[in-house]
C-alpha cells in the first residue's frame, strides 16, 4: 500500500492502539517488602548488579554491564565510589545477556571507578540512556529505564516532606520512611501527554522548540496539571502551544520516560483548524505534513523526526500507516 494523502479517512480516530510490549522484569513487589531482602539476596552469591552514577550506567560493547553483586559491592566501596545504595530491580523474564530468572540489583554510587578497577573490566564505560539506547536489548532497556526512575526519585527525596527529617530506605529501595513521624514515601511519576494532531484534510501537525530554523520536528507534549483529566490536558496543551482547538482525541499507548520522572500518555487528536500559531516559547515552529510530504522531507534531510526509541515516533508512524524511512548517513 502506498501511504498517500488519500489514505487518510475523514475521521482518523479508530479502535487501533499501539502494541503492548511484554514485561521484561518482574519487580517482585511482594518479595521486596521483606526486611533485609536485599542483603539476603546479595549473600546468596547468585544476584547480578548494574551500576549507576550521576545518570550514567556502566555499559559494555553489547549492552549494560552486570557484575556479581556480592564482590562488586565490596569492590566499589573499597575503590572510593563513595556511598553505594543497593536497590532491588527484579527478576528478568526474557532472554537477554542475562539468563532468564536472574535477580538484578542496582548499585547507585556517588562516583564511578575507572574501568580496570573495582572488578570492572577494561572496555566498560559510563554512558547515559540516550547515548546507548539503540544498542540495548529489550531487557537492558527496561532495566536502565527502571534504574533511572528509582535513582532519580532517591536523589530528590532524601528528607521527609512533612518535617524535614532524613528518611531511611526500606522495601528493597522502593520506600523511604521518616523515623521521626513514621510516614512512608513512595516513588512518584509525573503524567504527561504527547499527541499527534491531525487536521480536517488528514495532514499531521508537528512542531519544535529552540531556534526557529532548526530541523527537528516532533509531536506536541506537555504535563498534566492537578485536577485535570488526560483528555483535558490534550486540549489545553495543544491550544496553548499552537493555537489549535482539539475536537476529539483518543488514547493509543504509553511510555515511561524517567528523565527525570515522566510517564508519557500517547494520544491522537482531531481538529477542524488548518492554521497553527506557535506560542514562540515552548513551540517556535509548527508545520502541517501530508504523508508524502513528511517522508520526502525526512529523506531529503530537510527535517528530522523523533527516533524509533520514543513513543513520539510510534505515534507519528501510527498516523502514517507504516514505517517512515530515515535518511541514511
Amino acid at each position: 500500500m502506498s501511504y498517500t494523502e488519500s489514505a487518510a479517512p475523514a475521521n482518523h480516530l479508530t479502535d487501533t492502539v499501539l502494541p503492548v510490549p511484554p514485561a521484561r522484569v518482574d519487580r517482585g513487589s511482594g518479595e521486596r517488602m521483606k526486611p533485609g531482602m536485599v542483603e539476603e539476596l546479595i549473600a546468596t552469591g547468585s544476584a547480578k548488579a548494574m551500576v549507576l552514577s550521576q545518570k550514567k550506567a556502566l555499559v559494555a560493547r553489547d549492552g549494560l554491564w552486570f557484575g556479581d553483586a556480592a564482590p562488586l559491592l565490596e569492590e566499589l566501596q573499597a575503590a572510593g565510589a563513595g556511598n553505594v545504595t543497593a536497590i532491588y530491580l527484579g527478576r528478568t523474564l526474557g532472554p537477554s545477556s542475562l539468563d532468564e530468572g536472574t535477580q538484578v540489583l542496582l548499585y547507585v554510587a556517588d562516583e564511578l571507578p575507572a574501568a580496570g578497577t573495582a572488578g570492572i573490566p577494561s572496555g566498560v564505560e559510563a554512558a547515559g540512556f540516550r547515548d546507548v539506547a539503540a544498542q540495548l536489548d529489550a531487557t537492558d532497556t527496561a532495566l536502565f529505564v527502571e534504574a533511572s526512575a528509582i535513582a532519580n526519585w532517591h536523589a530528590t527525596h532524601t528528607h521527609c516532606p512533612k518535617c524535614g527529617t532524613p528518611t531511611v530506605i526500606e522495601a528493597g529501595g522502593w520506600v523511604r520512611r521518616c523515623p521521626q513521624d513514621n510516614s512512608e514515601h513512595y516513588p512518584r511519576t509525573d503524567p504527561a501527554i504527547i499527541v499527534t494532531v491531525v487536521g480536517p484534510d488528514g495532514r499531521l501537525l508537528l512542531g519544535g522548540g529552540g531556534p526557529a530554523d532548526a530541523k527537528n520536528y516532533s509531536t506536541l507534549a506537555g504535563f498534566v496539571e492537578p485536577g485535570e483529566s488526560l483528555e483535558q490536558a490534550v486540549a489545553r496543551e495543544i491550544a496553548e502551544e499552537v493555537g489549535v482547538r482539539v475536537t476529539a482525541c483518543q488514547y493509543l499507548g504509553s511510555q515511561s520516560w524517567p528523565f527525570p520522572a515522566s510517564l508519557m500518555f500517547g494520544f491522537t487528536a482531531s481538529t477542524d483548524d488548518a492554521v497553527a500559531r506557535p506560542d514562540g516559547v515552548e513551540v517556535t515552529r509548527a508545520r502541517w505534513f501530508s504523508r508524502e510530504e513528511l517522508q520526502a522531507a525526512v529523506l531529503s534531510g530537510e527535517i528530522t523526526i523523533s527516533t524509533r526509541l520514543s513513543i513520539a515516533r510510534s505515534l507519528i508512524e501510527h498516523w502514517y500507516g507504516g514505517v517512515i524511512e530515515d535518511l541514511q548517513p
